[in-house]
């Protein structure tokens, strides 16, 4: 894949993940994170298996030309009544190779939409402070900072803070 837009006959689709994603989806998470994105130490304990963490029901599938490209992890924030309504964002990758051909973008809209349908007043997530990228992806799709965590992550030596984001789809 190169870093081409998308044309009229090649183009991203979204879609619920299903069981038979799982290797696509592994392979995209063991490539797509760095020091300014992730826990270096997540890649360290990575399973065999990227359904460990949660099933297919919780992602929505990116494809490029029906390749698998990305991922959004989408689920409800507490688990506990008074928190109903409010989904986060718990991961979302896209393989290096497909990144700028609106994978990303594709995914923020179906998970705003998939937030609509179910009736949810809020979706949110956090980013670290040095991914300056998925920062200026999330506001362009609606997204505020609503709390900073100074100094919250020991990466590398660097002190990294972490940012709360949200996007609120009631008022």
């Amino acid at each position: 894949m190169s870093d081409e837009r998308p044309s009229a006959d090649r183009q991203v689709t979204v879609r619920s993940a299903v069981e038979e994603d799982d290797a696509a989806l592994l392979a995209i998470e063991r490539v797509s994170w760095d020091a300014s994105s992730g826990f270096p130490s997540y890649q360290e304990n990575l399973k065999d298996t990227f359904f460990a963490r949660s099933g297919p029901e919780a992602h929505l599938v990116a494809e490029y030309d029906g390749e698998v490209v990305g991922y959004l992890r989408l689920q409800d924030k507490y688990p506990f009544p008074e928190g109903a309504g409010v989904l986060t964002i718990n991961g979302l990758a896209i393989a290096p190779t497909a990144r700028r051909l609106g994978a990303a973008s594709a995914l923020l809209e179906a998970a705003t939409a998939e937030g609509e349908r179910q009736g949810a007043r809020k979706i949110s997530l956090h980013v670290h402070s040095t991914n300056t990228a998925a920062r200026r992806l999330y506001e362009r799709h609606g997204y505020v900072v609503e709390g900073t965590h100074p100094n919250e992550f020991l990466i590398e030596g660097d002190l990294i803070a972490a940012l709360d984001m949200a996007k609120m789809l009631q008022q």
